[in-house]
């Protein structure tokens, strides 16, 4: 007996969090670095 398992199941799976977790890191990383810059603008208003 064999079974036939199918891989795009987890071929779509990895996809969607490869393309999950560059969306999350871009987020984060754009979010950082609003607020350095603003923290830099206050800095130089003092």
């Amino acid at each position: 007996m064999t079974e036939n398992l199918n891989h795009w199941t987890f071929v779509t799976a990895s996809y969607v969090l490869t393309i999950a977790g560059t969306a999350a890191l871009t987020l984060h990383s754009w979010l950082a670095m609003r607020r350095a810059e603003t923290r830099r603008e206050r800095s130089r208003e003092q």
